[in-house]
Order: C-alpha cells, then sequence, then structure tokens
C-alpha cells in the first residue's frame, strides 16, 4: 500500500505531462505517482514514463472511466488527483494530504473558484458554467462546496474505496462532490492557484455538449439522493397546476350551479391525482434512501478495518 498516490488522467497531454509529473514528485517526494494513459496518440505515456511515473492504461474513453479504474487498483492512505495539463500547481500539494492524514478529511478540494480561476480562463461560458453549477449544488443540497467542477482535490481511503463511480466522462466531479455531501462525508478546501492552458495545449472538455451532461447528472443525482424533495416539487408544480384551472370552474359552478367545462374539470383530476402519486413516491423512495446510507455506513466501516489490517501487516513486515 503506498502512503501517497498521485492520480493523473491523461489523454493526449504530450505537452505538459512531463512537468505535471515532475512537479508534483518535488512536491511530494514520498508520493507514487501514476498516470493512466486513456488512448492517448501522441507519445504521452511514454513522456510520462520517462519523467518517472508508473503509467498504465485505460482503454474504455472517458475521465469518469479512468477514475473507475484508478480507484479499483490503486491501494493508499491518500490519493491527490490532478490533471495532466498543467493548469494546477503543486505548491499545496503536501497540504492537501495532510488533510486527509492528519484531519480526517474525506474530500479535499482545490478551490480555483477563489483565487485566479476568473481572471486565467478564457473561455467564458466555462466560468458562468462553474459558477452555475456550483449555485445549484449549494442551493439543492444546502451545502457550501467553493469548487464543484476542480480537477485538483484529495480522497481519503475510505472515499475511494466506498464511491460507486456511475459517470463516463467529465461530469464524474460533480458526482464527486454529491455524493461526499449525500453521505455526510468530511470536506475541506485548499485555495489554489489556477493557470490557463499553455500555448497548444487543447482542452477536451465540450462547453455546450458537456455543460449539458453536468447540469442532467445534477438532476438525476438529486432524484436519486433526494427523492422526497425532487418529486415534492414535482408534486407541487402539478398542485398549482391543478389549482389553477379548477378555480375557474368551480367559481362558476357556485355563481351558476353548473359545470360548462367537463374536460377541463377531469383534466384537473387526472393532474391532482398525478401530484398525489408523485409526493407518496417520493417519501416511498426516501425510505430506500435512508436504509442505503444505512448500508453506506457498514461499508465505510468495514474500508476502515481493510485499512487498518493492511497498515499492520505493513508495519509487522
Amino acid at each position: 500500500m503506498d502512503k501517497i498516490a498521485v492520480l493523473i488522467p491523461c489523454y493526449n497531454e504530450y505537452k505538459t505531462i512531463e512537468k505535471v509529473v515532475t512537479d508534483w514528485k518535488q512536491a511530494l517526494p514520498e508520493a507514487v505517482v501514476y498516470v493512466y494513459d486513456n488512448n492517448s496518440t501522441d507519445g504521452t505515456a511514454d513522456l510520462a514514463r520517462s519523467a518517472g511515473a508508473v503509467v498504465r492504461p485505460e482503454y474504455q474513453q472517458g475521465k469518469g472511466n479512468v477514475i473507475r479504474r484508478m480507484f479499483r487498483e490503486i491501494d493508499a492512505q491518500v490519493y491527490l488527483m490532478v490533471d495532466g495539463d498543467d493548469t494546477y500547481p503543486a505548491d499545496k500539494a503536501q497540504e492537501m494530504a495532510d488533510l486527509v492524514l492528519c484531519r480526517q478529511a474525506d474530500m479535499v478540494v482545490g478551490d480555483r473558484l477563489s483565487s485566479t480561476y476568473f481572471t486565467e480562463n478564457k473561455r467564458r461560458f466555462h466560468n458562468f458554467g462553474n459558477s452555475f453549477v456550483r449555485f445549484g449544488i449549494n442551493t439543492l443540497f444546502k451545502s457550501n462546496v467553493k469548487d464543484i467542477m476542480t480537477g485538483c482535490r484529495a480522497f481519503s481511503y475510505e472515499f475511494v474505496k466506498t464511491f460507486p463511480v456511475l459517470s463516463a466522462g467529465f461530469e464524474i466531479e460533480t458526482e464527486m462532490t454529491i455524493h461526499a455531501l449525500d453521505k455526510n462525508m468530511k470536506i475541506d478546501h485548499v485555495v489554489i492557484e489556477y493557470r490557463d492552458r499553455p500555448a497548444g495545449s487543447e482542452s477536451k472538455l465540450n462547453t455546450l455538449s458537456d455543460g449539458f451532461r453536468v447540469i442532467k447528472t445534477v438532476l438525476r443525482l438529486h432524484r436519486n439522493y433526494k427523492p422526497a424533495s425532487f418529486f415534492g416539487w414535482i408534486a407541487a408544480g402539478l398542485a398549482l397546476l391543478s389549482g389553477i384551472f379548477f378555480v375557474p370552474v368551480l367559481i362558476t359552478y357556485i355563481n351558476t350551479g353548473l359545470v360548462p367545462n367537463f374536460p377541463t374539470l377531469i383534466v384537473c383530476g387526472f393532474t391532482a391525482i398525478a401530484a398525489l402519486l408523485s409526493f407518496f413516491s417520493g417519501l416511498q423512495l426516501q425510505n430506500a434512501v435512508q436504509k442505503n446510507k444505512q448500508d453506506f455506513e457498514l461499508q465505510r466501516i468495514q474500508a476502515n478495518r481493510l485499512l487498518r489490517q493492511m497498515l499492520d501487516q505493513e508495519d509487522g513486515k
């Protein structure tokens, strides 16, 4: 088992990968740097290997798929994840690792948005998208996470071994954040510098398509993790819609004793029934979520016990 593992998912980052590996090895001399190459065609893997990284392949395309492979294969007391595009300096690496090792943090967020991100990043829609997603998640999950989509994070062993990676692409950062919030894990923040990609290095993130995927992921996870709230809002909307159309029919009936708009009345009735079904579905699903949280706590206990066993075995050697 490694004490510190630095995880670098990579796809065609030949311009920057050597510098990233070198910088993080210098910042954390005791760490093992892993580069997982995601079908690069520009020699990224060879350059990473020559810089001293342990290089492994992941053939299924997508950042989420790479991180799933990393979390599955690597055992460490603390994990640091960083992109291979040299946008995150390594000067705060030790501080982030210490928060996991010494302060029992489950996830440490490298907060770009409180420093240089909005001035360094040249893609304006990315600035808006990061702010919008941060506002949406903090509102829906009643939290105060400073940077939702940062690619620089640190994790505990318990987080890594109990986190079910479902996303395939760049929405993985959003999924990590919501998972930690829902499971009441300890989240800390470290403000980090952000620098734009060097000339000639191209982002793999598509502003529109990946942005919509992130928003879709937020809504999906809100439904999965907080079904009472999700379906409660749907029920409230349907009940309001039913009431808006029912009131004129009711007023006409009170004044004349007649119901001239039977189709409207029938639709209102079905809409009200749909609202009730949505409300009670949310309550029922919330019971399942509560049971899942109880099972998750047992998984955390098992992961912690396994970590202690591996550490005891290493101490006994």
